[in-house]
Parts: C-alpha cells; sequence; structure tokens
C-alpha cells in the first residue's frame, strides 16, 4: 500500500513544460507600433464658440513661433522640439531626448 503511494505522489509530480517567453531580440522590437505625438499649442473656448466653428474658421493656439514643443511617445513625454516646415507640410526637429525617455 505504501509503494501505492509513493507511485501516485511521483506521478502527480511530474515537471509541467513552460512555454518559452516571447522573443525580445532587437530584430523583433523593431516592428512593435508606438505613437508619436505633439502639441502645437491650446485653445479655450466655450461650448457655444465651438458649436459655431465651421470651414474657414480660425482661431489662435497659446504657442508663439520659435518656442519648443513636447513630443510623446505613447503619451508619455519622450522629448523636446522645435516647428521646423518641410515643403508644404509642418514637421518636429527634436532637440532634447528627456531623462528617463
Amino acid at each position: 500500500m505504501a509503494a501505492k503511494k509513493k507511485a501516485a505522489a511521483a506521478a502527480s509530480t511530474k515537471t509541467l513544460a513552460t512555454p518559452a517567453p516571447p522573443s525580445t531580440s532587437p530584430a523583433s522590437l523593431a516592428e512593435v507600433e508606438v505613437e508619436l505625438s505633439v502639441e502645437l499649442g491650446r485653445h479655450t473656448l466655450t461650448l457655444d464658440q465651438a458649436l459655431s466653428l465651421g470651414d474657414q474658421s480660425l482661431f489662435e493656439l497659446d504657442k508663439m513661433v520659435g518656442e519648443p514643443v513636447e513630443v510623446k511617445l505613447n503619451g508619455k513625454p519622450f522629448a523636446r522640439g522645435e516647428v521646423v516646415t518641410v515643403a508644404e507640410n509642418f514637421g518636429v526637429r527634436i532637440t532634447e531626448i528627456l531623462a528617463g525617455g
């Protein structure tokens, strides 16, 4: 009877195979997409003003030309930069990578 209990106990302690962790090699990380965003400024208006916006509406932002802008990576501060123009588009030139970014 004792031999049966030992055999049952040994059978219940079999090691299960654990799945391999996902690959974290630089090659696999290179394909991960992240969101890069830049806020050029803010403007506060009333709900009535917002509802009256239409085509050709114009409002001023609170940033001045030449002021630094914050660059966010997945919503978290990553760098600072300055707004530049590239052909007819806006761009941002990175001027500083933030510590811990």
